[in-house]
């Protein structure tokens, strides 16, 4: 495979959503490097693709986020936003988690925010996964970062 190939490695498994779509985990490589994927694919009767809506992480992102996220209740009932972390993804890039409401519904936000000299700011990359959907997510997760935490997958 040449260095700058796209493959996925892993498919961790998928989020089922009630709109016709499906999130899909996943570890993947790209020019030699490992990272873990979130993106949101829409389906219906003629089409299946992947839409914008979606993040990558690195390995030590998922590592701290896991047990965060399996630490959260299961209770799906509307409430204050609380704030997760924050984590570096590399210099002027991060990954904010947060449990926010957002027109009356719960859910699980994971989005880049960007420090530079040109812009300070949530960037367009980011997926937003329905609270309701808590358990499943948080199996995912923790998958995710079994996935990750094996033996080196071969790319």
């Amino acid at each position: 495979m040449s260095e700058s190939s796209f493959t996925v490695l892993c498919n961790v498994g998928v989020l089922e959503l009630e709109d016709g779509c499906e999130v899909k985990f996943s570890i993947d490589a790209y020019r030699n490097y490992r990272y873990a994927s979130i993106r949101k694919y829409l389906k219906t009767d003629g089409f299946f693709g992947a839409t914008r809506a979606g993040i990558t992480m690195t390995p030590d992102i998922v590592r701290a986020l896991a047990p965060l996220i399996a630490s959260l209740p299961e209770d799906n009932t509307p409430g204050p936003d609380k704030d997760l972390g924050k984590f570096a993804k590399r210099p002027g890039m991060s990954v904010v988690a947060r449990v926010s409401t957002f027109q009356g519904v719960k859910g699980l936000d994971l989005r880049q925010w960007q420090e530079d000299e040109t812009y300070t700011g949530w960037t367009k990359k980011g997926i937003r996964l329905p609270y309701a959907k808590i358990k499943e997510i948080k199996s995912l997760f923790a998958r995710m970062k079994e996935a990750l935490d094996e033996k080196p997958l071969e790319f």
